[in-house]
């Protein structure tokens, strides 16, 4: 009996097997690649010092980007994070400097601003059904004008004049800047934060019922209506979540460089809305994920101290920081179709 012919033509799943890959593990590849050639061309990228600037700069912008991941998960987008930082930062400053507060209240404060700013964009957004990034548009340029406006377009910082010719009464304490500054361990606190807050996050999400239900709610809002999910509230829930944690990163952001410093957090809007747009491809999720999202601030992170390290201007990295993420958002569109 004559056998079939083995054809020697090359399968034409190979060229989609390797697109599969790329996408599963191109942003693990990307961050070995760059770690290996600053590491190669800048004499100090391997050094504690660094490593630590690095892991210190990643953590805030993996808490903002924590927040857009829970409003990207219920099909929704924030852009008021960055001017949210930027409130925070500024509350943090002025209950210390200004008011002579203690930690408790320099903490809090600025948290329920950030749960307020979640609130009002839920109101517009779930309400008024404004869409979202019109919405959190005009809370964005909202938020920039009160903090300029409270602050008459200056910093808050230790022993900084006030109008009446004498000086602020109170100073940035040393248990807040541990938050920014301090370690434990040989580990910078800011790091340990970070750690905590995207296990507990991972966690929330993949293994609970509400954090299925955030899911839900993304992928099919009627469908999860008409099975008896309140959506409403749950994007209600994502909006006042992105809040909070972009105030938390405004936190960590004051502590870190000991002033209040008006739109501090706006270059924390791209590098966050980045990192959670990478963190779709890690692993192959193809949705909005914490553990993603943490890869995607890690390249975001060591990718921008590399390219300062090199004295590449601030403005190219812009432009490198926009390429980034319209890579990561063709490849979130190539794996939905």
């Amino acid at each position: 009996m004559n056998q079939p012919a083995v054809s020697a033509t090359p399968s034409k799943k190979t060229a989609p097997s390797i697109l599969e890959f790329l996408y599963k593990h191109g942003t693990l590849l990307a961050i070995l690649a760059v770690i290996a050639y600053f590491g190669i061309t800048q004499d100090r990228f391997f050094t504690y010092e660094n490593f630590s600037d690095i892991l210190r700069s990643i953590s805030i912008v993996t808490l903002v980007a924590i927040g857009i991941t829970f409003s990207l998960i219920v099909d929704g987008f924030d852009l008021s994070v960055g001017s949210t930082v930027s409130l925070a930062t500024i509350a943090s400053a002025a209950a210390l400097v200004l008011y002579r507060q203690e930690i408790f209240v320099t903490l809090l404060v600025p948290l329920l601003l950030g749960v307020a700013v979640g609130l009002l964009n839920s109101l517009l957004i779930v309400k008024f059904k404004l869409p979202d990034l019109l919405a959190t548009l005009a809370t964005m340029y909202a938020i920039n004008g009160v903090q300029l406006t409270y602050t008459k377009g200056f910093s808050i910082y230790n022993d900084m004049p006030l109008p009446d010719g004498g000086t602020a009464p109170g100073k940035f304490i040393p248990s807040f800047l541990f938050i920014g500054q301090g370690e434990l361990f040989g580990v910078p606190f800011s790091v340990l934060l970070m750690l905590f807050v995207v296990i507990a996050a991972h966690l929330f999400l993949t293994y609970t019922k509400p954090g299925r239900l955030f899911y839900l709610t993304g992928e099919n809002r009627e469908a999860a209506r008409l099975s008896g999910i309140p959506v409403n509230r749950y994007r209600t829930y994502a909006y006042v979540i992105s809040g909070f944690f972009a105030a938390l990163g405004g936190i960590v952001l004051a502590s870190r460089i000991g002033t209040g410093q008006v739109s501090a957090g706006a270059s924390f809007l791209m590098d966050g809305v980045a990192a959670a747009y990478i963190g779709f491809s890690v692993f192959g999720a193809g949705k909005p994920n914490v553990i993603g999202t943490l890869f995607g601030s890690i390249l975001m992170g060591v990718l921008l101290n590399g390219l300062t390290m090199a004295n590449v201007p601030y403005y190219a990295q812009d432009i490198i920081k926009g390429a980034i993420l319209v890579g990561a958002l063709a490849l979130s569109h190539w794996q939905k179709k």
